[in-house]
This record gives C-alpha cells, sequence and structure tokens, in this order.
C-alpha cells in the first residue's frame, strides 16, 4: 500500500514538474505544425510553426498549449506532444540529415529502424507506405468521411 502511494506520488510531482505553463519557451519537435484557432483539429491553421521553432506558451487547455512563434505572429492552440522544452536544430551535427528525418528520428523511426524491418525479412511493400506518407487528405474531405461515415470527431 505504501509503494502505491509512493508511485502515485511520484507522478504527481513529475506531471506538476513538467506541465507547461504560461510564459514558457518550447520548442517544435515535428516537421511542421499548425497553430490552430481551436483545441480540435478542424481549427483554422492561423500560423505554421517548423521543426525547432521556439514558441511562447499563453495558456494550456489539457493536451492542448496556446502559443505564439518567438518574434510574433498569431496565436493559436497547437497539441503539447509536437513540442518539447529542450532546443532542438536541425544544424550541426546530423550528418546533413533534413529537419523531417531529424523530427522521425527524434520521434523513433529512422533510416536503421526501417533498414532493420526490412532486414527482419518481413514482406512488407515500403514504396507503398512512402506514396501513404505523400498522400494528402483536405480538411474538407476528412469531415465529409467522418460524417458520412457516422464516425465521431473527437475533440
Amino acid at each position: 500500500m505504501k509503494r502505491m502511494i509512493f508511485a502515485a506520488l511520484l507522478c504527481l510531482a513529475a506531471t506538476l514538474l513538467f506541465a507547461q505553463k504560461a510564459g514558457d519557451r518550447l520548442y517544435v519537435n515535428v516537421d511542421s505544425a499548425p497553430l490552430k484557432s481551436s483545441t480540435g483539429f478542424f481549427g483554422d491553421t492561423t500560423e505554421t510553426v517548423k521543426y525547432g521553432d521556439e514558441i511562447r506558451v499563453i495558456a494550456v487547455n489539457g493536451k492542448w498549449v496556446e502559443a505564439q512563434k518567438n518574434g510574433g505572429g498569431k496565436t493559436g492552440w497547437i497539441e503539447s506532444a509536437k513540442l518539447t522544452t529542450k532546443r532542438v536544430s536541425s544544424q550541426g551535427n546530423t550528418a546533413n540529415a533534413s529537419a523531417k528525418e531529424v523530427a522521425l528520428a527524434g520521434k523513433g523511426f529512422s533510416p536503421e529502424i526501417e533498414s532493420e524491418y526490412k532486414k527482419s525479412g518481413a514482406q512488407l511493400n515500403y514504396p507503398a507506405v512512402d506514396k501513404m506518407e505523400n498522400f494528402d487528405v483536405s480538411d474538407d474531405d476528412l469531415l465529409v468521411f467522418i460524417e458520412e461515415g457516422h464516425l465521431s470527431i473527437g475533440e
């Protein structure tokens, strides 16, 4: 019982320690991400931030952070998972990797990981995956798909 209470207190302390608050400086850790007018997928894009951009926290609402790009610009909401407290840069010792490659590697997928999958002997169609990754669906088309399929929009 004491261990459970200790673990719960430890989790609470970690949450409080790493929680974002107004005024914090965070960094974008994905290739690019939209700042949205609201905390939902279908909010209008007010600004686009890119890998390594520094943003200033204005407010926090659950997993969403209202932010403004450092140096001014429009404000908007972004998912906190796309941000980090550590300064990131696509410059320097990255062996000429693109910002997208660095962001993917930071998320745990890299050319080395893909190579390991290929070596495993699995019959995977990598050109098809690459094609799907480049496929773009507009927000309007996605909303029609969700509504016609009677799917939950979520947030």
